[in-house]
């Protein structure tokens, strides 16, 4: 990878172009004025968007669509070894790399701020992104979702600044050589790669022996998992859990959002940005797309769409709905997101649905695993009786549908949480 010269490359080719971080760097390598092509096998609106921009998509994937001129191939980790485009490519003998090397090599050449952390990353990215904007200083950024200011998940600058979400999994951060590192939380996650809390932590350090010597770091010390990884930290460390601020007004609700404020106040404060204008970029903050992204209603009740597949991010965002509606039921529907994960996490999941009313139940969303009968989502229900009195186990989208149909008004709040399709559910009901 090392000899990839990403300047000198004049054409790209993404296989699954149509996901989050492939979409955003396709648009950076097209910003950098490259061709730029790439395929997806699922349409969606982002395909769209993309061929909007000059961008050639491919909607299926076959050999044939790569092209003998082109000087890279960039796939994403989610992509099968036996992808057509993917093993044809591979017979070109030019570079084959996936998306996160293809990231490290498109950014390291910036003033780098790298935002990684078991939860909080896109919100985080996105903050710091409006935060640098408002202060004129152009960033670039990637980020992990579609800013709710500007529907992108890129940001075009032609300044020094590079703003990117970095991702743990499968220890692909450690393609990041940051300026600034961000670090949010730290838990076990990941657990069909990661051994244990400690081989997670593991890959944090590694991560820190990245950042640059005339770098530093932005930490949440009053974590336990983190401080222990940052406490032989080479470089300065700021303590960003200092600058929680529980007052300040801000659009995003939830304790949760407040620390990611206070994450990207620190770098602003440590990179000299005015702190009162940064404060208020942050309080305006509108979002990103499935980050507690309001969508409609149903029967007068308000919908909520979010990502999280974590216990940790279910419980931050029932509680962000209990701030924002505190007179209101939560209806809480949410479709695990991988058999390992749902396995591991079993007990934890089961707690993390206190903060709702009722909860609704979906089968397990698969993902890149193959199926697990030793894993019960009808058990979970069970378990979660424990700390939610009204807890059921639904078949499909359909019967959640119509269960949610026919019983909310408007003293009623719907979240669909969960990574994958769960949002699939979100818009049926608001369509």
């Amino acid at each position: 990878m090392s000899s990839i010269k990403i300047d000198q490359i004049k054409k790209v080719h993404f296989i699954g172009i149509g996901g989050i971080g492939m979409s955003a760097l396709a648009r950076l390598h097209k910003f950098d004025k490259k061709e730029v092509s790439g395929s997806d096998a699922s349409d969606s609106q982002i395909l769209s968007a993309l061929e909007e921009e000059d961008i050639k998509i491919f909607r299926e994937q076959v050999a044939e669509n790569i092209s003998s001129d082109t000087e890279l191939f960039v796939y994403t980790e989610a992509m099968p070894e036996n992808n057509p485009e993917l093993v044809a490519a591979r017979k070109t003998k030019k570079p084959v790399i996936n998306y996160f090397e293809a990231l490290g090599l498109s950014v390291n050449p910036y003033y780098l701020i790298a935002v990684c952390g078991t939860h909080g990353k896109t919100t985080t990215t996105a903050m710091l992104t409006d935060v640098f904007e408002s202060a004129e200083k152009d960033p670039t950024a990637v980020i992990g979702s579609l800013r709710s200011s500007t529907k992108s998940n890129f940001r075009s600058g032609k300044s020094k600044y590079a703003i990117v979400e970095a991702c743990e999994y499968k220890r692909d951060f450690l393609h990041l050589t940051p300026d600034v590192l961000v670090i949010l939380n730290i838990e076990y996650e990941h657990v069909d790669y990661y051994k244990s809390l400690a081989d997670v932590q593991s890959a944090f350090k590694e991560f820190i022996g990245k950042v640059h010597d005339s770098g530093y770091i932005v930490a949440n010390l009053s974590d336990k998992n983190v401080a222990e990884v940052v406490k032989d930290a080479p470089v300065p460390v700021y303590d960003f859990s200092k600058m929680v601020d529980l007052i300040m007004e801000m659009r995003q609700p939830g304790l949760h959002n407040r620390f990611n404020a206070a994450a990207a106040l620190t770098v602003a404060k440590q990179e000299k940005l005015d702190i009162e204008e940064a404060k208020s970029a942050v309080g305006k903050f509108t979002g990103t797309w499935r980050r507690f992204e309001f969508k409609g209603d149903v029967n007068g009740a308000i919908v909520y769409d979010d990502y999280a597949h974590h216990p940790t991010e279910i419980k931050a965002t029932l509680a962000a709905a209990r701030e924002a509606h505190p007179d209101k039921r939560i209806t809480a529907v949410f479709r695990p997101h991988t058999y390992s994960r749902t396995k591991e996490l079993f007990e934890d999941f089961a707690k993390s649905f206190a903060g709702a009313d009722r909860i609704l139940l979906l089968p397990v969303y698969a993902a890149r695993e193959e199926a697990d009968k030793s894993v019960s989502v009808r058990e979970l229900a069970v378990r979660a009786l424990e700390y939610c009195q009204d807890s059921h186990y639904v078949d499909s989208f359909e019967q959640a549908q119509d269960i949610i149909e026919q019983s909310v008004g408007h003293d009623d709040v719907v979240v669909i949480m969960g990574a994958g399709d769960a949002t699939n559910l979100a818009t049926l009901l608001t369509k």
